[in-house]
């Protein structure tokens, strides 16, 4: 049941670092397939595919004169991986919308351990201050309106981080594009911080 404002009772309590945010789908069945195989099965042709939704989904925030911005990924997962899915979606995104991307403006300084497998409050803390503004990016940041993108958003830690470090720079707003949003889990604690409201 929605409150007033549209939001769920778990979102009323506890508002997201973001102001907006955007899911092409809910991550099941099709959705979950091509998300996965983008991610881990060098599938980089499910990009095109996934930005297309996201940019029908999310015409609201690309506005004009607004920075697209990856999720970005450490060195060395970059380095096994070979790419970063979210910079694939970002610059995808980016271009069906007319918007200029900007791939590097985020960097993970530490490595984080992969967080599938971690409930919300430890994903929360894993991912705490892995996340900067890289410096020579600050004045392109400041003052602008920023549309991060990733893939997927779960407990919203890593976006949560991302917002964070753009705020900090000086971002006028943070709104956040992701190909598929995960469900929340019924033993979740509603009173615990979630990813707030999700169009």
């Amino acid at each position: 049941m929605l409150g007033a404002d549209g939001l769920c009772p778990a979102c009323e309590r506890h508002h997201s670092a973001w102001g907006q945010a955007r899911a092409a789908f809910v991550y099941e069945s099709v959705a979950r397939e091509l998300i996965l195989k983008l991610k881990y099965a060098d599938q980089t042709d499910n990009a095109a595919f996934l930005a297309q939704q996201m940019v029908r989904v999310g015409r609201d925030i690309l506005v004009d004169d607004a920075l697209v911005v990856p999720v970005p990924v450490h060195r060395w997962r970059l380095f096994r991986r070979r790419y970063n899915q979210a910079a694939l979606l970002a610059h995808a995104v980016a271009k069906l919308a007319g918007l200029r991307c900007l791939p590097d403006a985020l960097v993970r300084v530490r490595s984080t351990v992969p967080l599938a497998s971690f409930s919300r409050q430890a994903r929360w803390d894993e991912v705490a201050q892995a996340i900067m503004l890289r410096s020579s990016c600050g004045p392109r940041v400041r003052g602008r309106d920023i549309v991060v993108v990733d893939d997927l958003l779960t407990t919203g830690a890593t976006a949560a981080a991302c917002t964070n470090a753009l705020l900090q720079g000086g971002a006028r707003s943070v709104s956040l594009l992701v190909a598929g949003v995960v469900p929340p889990r019924r033993d979740v604690d509603m009173d615990q911080p979630d990813y707030g409201h999700v169009g």
